[in-house]
């Protein structure tokens, strides 16, 4: 809900405000200070709650008119006693955060929690160009008391073509109790994964920090700067140059396991950000969150999850581990 619908002083200086099938028709009347104004300018002080590009762009789709005709361009200038009206479509942004009914594989729910197999592909969190269809939407969704926790419940994420475990706050204490056993590593994630080369056989710890590669805004880099990262590595399997490796996450910095391993020259099969090439049909990166571990967060009960392979990595495991 905007400014103006919370301020009813503002809706009737206004003046000619209403709703329509969820659409704010705002107008005005071009005064002394707005004379010889730009159309977005104007705009934009009788409806500063939305950004002068959202406003460029209703005047783009044809949502803005002067004197009844279509506005032309932005940049247009206004005389005195001209009506200006908009319909004042929401951004993208706020209508991101929508229930949208979808299929979530549930492994486990109470009236606490809930631990999602998410499949590759879905996003967690909208965000610039993945403002719907999103897991946050369907948790919307999925139960009414997601609406009043931030996030949706969202307690962590996995990557968008990661496939695996998640679990989701229902309620309040139990999204704080499992933010503070996250932040105190108490709980226990465990992925598979599919790397390219030979994996040293003993099983070893990564610490490296991680940050912001300074090159490339997408990616991450091991970095001095940035935070502390901790994966524990185990190879299960090598064949024909690729090695299958389960990894624990100790810490949950964005892109960990991929970043760390790319480290050592070991990049993730079909990851293209980080330099793995395509290979044994896999087009996205081989990660998988198999395992997941915690204390419940009411109950104080231990909670053990396990997911298996999706059918697209099931099938390159095989061909490397041969199970």
């Amino acid at each position: 809900m905007s400014r103006a619908e919370n301020n009813a002083d503002y809706k009737d200086a206004i003046g000619d405000d209403e709703i329509d099938t969820g659409v704010e028709r705002r107008s005005f009347v071009v005064d002394m200070a707005l004379r010889g104004q730009r159309l977005d300018k104007a705009l934009v002080l009788h409806a500063d709650e939305f950004s002068r590009s959202h406003l460029q762009g209703l005047i783009e789709r044809g949502l803005v008119s002067v004197d009844g005709a279509p506005a032309r361009t932005a940049s247009q200038r206004l005389r005195l006693g001209q009506r200006v009206e908009v319909a004042l479509e929401p951004t993208d942004e706020s209508r991101a955060f929508m229930p949208e009914a979808m299929a979530l594989a549930v492994v486990y729910e109470d009236e606490h929690l809930l631990v999602i197999d998410k499949p590759a592909g879905l996003v967690v969190h909208p965000a610039p160009g993945h403002w719907r269809g999103t897991l946050m939407n369907g948790v919307l969704a999925h139960h009414g008391g997601a609406t009043l926790l931030p996030r949706a419940g969202i307690v962590h994420r996995l990557d968008k073509d990661t496939s695996g475990l998640m679990v989701v706050a229902k309620t309040l204490p139990a999204m704080t109790a499992l933010v503070c056993a996250i932040a105190a590593r108490e709980i226990r994630r465990e992925y598979l994964a599919l790397a390219h080369g030979e994996v040293a056989p003993e099983p070893f710890s990564i610490t490296a920090s991680i940050g912001r590669d300074p090159v490339s805004r997408i990616r991450m880099a091991v970095l001095a700067s940035g935070r502390t990262a901790r994966t524990d590595v185990r190879r299960l399997a090598f064949a024909a140059g690729v090695s299958a490796v389960e990894c624990r996450l100790h810490t949950g910095r964005t892109h960990q396991i991929r970043v760390h391993l790319a480290s050592r020259g070991h990049p993730l099969v079909a990851d293209l950000l980080y330099g793995g090439a395509c290979a044994l049909g896999l087009d996205r990166q081989a990660l998988h969150a198999a395992r997941l571990g915690l204390t419940h967060p009411v109950e104080g009960r231990l909670l053990v999850f396990e997911a298996p392979l999706p059918a697209d990595l099931r099938s390159a495991w095989h061909q490397v581990a041969g199970r």
